[in-house]
């Protein structure tokens, strides 16, 4: 009688031989079977126990990298950006998705995420990040249209509400309002200011006052004067003046007085340096009781 076996052979071989598992626990893994075809080994990570597939050839000759454990550290990357892990993209390696705080879904480089997640840089949501300029031109009378025409990174298109202009405008000059109209906009020399005290009380304890003049003096002193934005400062007061021109006249004559008969309170560049983007025109406090006389006589003077 015939006996014919049902048994079929492997269609690859299945041995493992010693000196793979000896390659593969030196690098962190187990060899649990031969799997897919004779070039590949069913590998356990020593770190996460999953398991992968990996290529005779690359446990021999390199290091295998676990595809659990590489995800592992993508998501903690993302969580210490401050993001939620949405998935890899499937459309490119280099990508992944990512929930940020605000809801919106964000598509990112690995690269990119791991450098926020040690506060080398910042992820920010372009939704969000068109909504705040938005916001930011609509306080200053004007329409966000778009990026910058000739790609200046710090450029934007807006165009202004009252008359419909459109211009090139640095981001930072629309935050503070330092720009003017190229079509119905007044040059500072003709357009309204104010002449200015202001109080500055330095890491020293030092408190100094400076006096000037700008169309904006909030501005001028959130985002000109201080280096430091935690400095203790303040605009103690302010008289408006019908052009920049006479404002600069009236500014010139008060530091005149000032440096004539009051020279010993002129501050030392080198005391407040380190706190101002200025190198004059800076007094100590105790002139400041002066400094308010003299503009309440210019003040007297305009509303006469």
């Amino acid at each position: 009688m015939t006996h014919t076996s049902t048994a079929t052979s492997a269609a690859f071989p299945l041995t493992i031989h010693p000196h793979w598992h000896a390659a593969a626990e030196a690098k962190g893994f187990g060899i649990l079977q031969r799997v897919k075809d004779r070039y590949h080994l069913l590998l356990s990570c020593h770190t996460c126990r999953r398991t992968h597939a990996s290529k005779i050839f690359v446990l021999m000759n390199s290091q295998p990298q676990c595809p659990h454990c590489i995800e592992a550290r993508w998501r903690d990357d993302a969580t210490a950006a401050g993001l939620e892990w949405a998935g890899r993209d499937p459309e490119d390696r280099h990508y992944a998705h990512y929930i940020a705080p605000c809801g919106h879904n964000l598509r990112r480089q690995f690269e990119m995420v791991k450098r926020a997640a040690e506060g080398v840089c910042d992820v920010r949501c372009e939704l969000c990040q068109q909504h705040k300029e938005q916001e930011e031109a609509s306080a200053q009378g004007w329409e966000l249209i778009g990026p910058d025409p000739n790609r200046n990174q710090n450029y934007r298109l807006y165009q202004h509400q009252a008359c419909g202009h459109v211009q090139r405008i640095a981001r930072a000059n629309m935050q503070t309002g330092r720009f003017a109209c190229g079509q119905c906009g007044e040059d500072w020399p003709a357009a309204p200011s104010y002449l200015y005290a202001m109080q500055f009380r330095l890491a020293s304890g030092l408190r100094l006052v400076k006096l000037g003049f700008s169309r904006n003096p909030d501005s001028r002193l959130r985002h000109q004067l201080l280096k430091h934005r935690d400095l203790d400062a303040k605009i103690l007061k302010t008289v408006p003046m019908a052009t920049g021109q006479l404002a600069l006249q009236a500014e010139k004559r008060l530091h005149a007085k000032l440096q004539a008969g009051f020279s010993d309170q002129v501050a030392p560049p080198e005391l407040y340096s380190d706190a101002l983007r200025v190198r004059s025109e800076v007094y100590f406090a105790d002139t400041a009781q002066v400094i308010f006389a003299m503009l309440d006589a210019i003040e007297a003077e305009e509303d006469s």
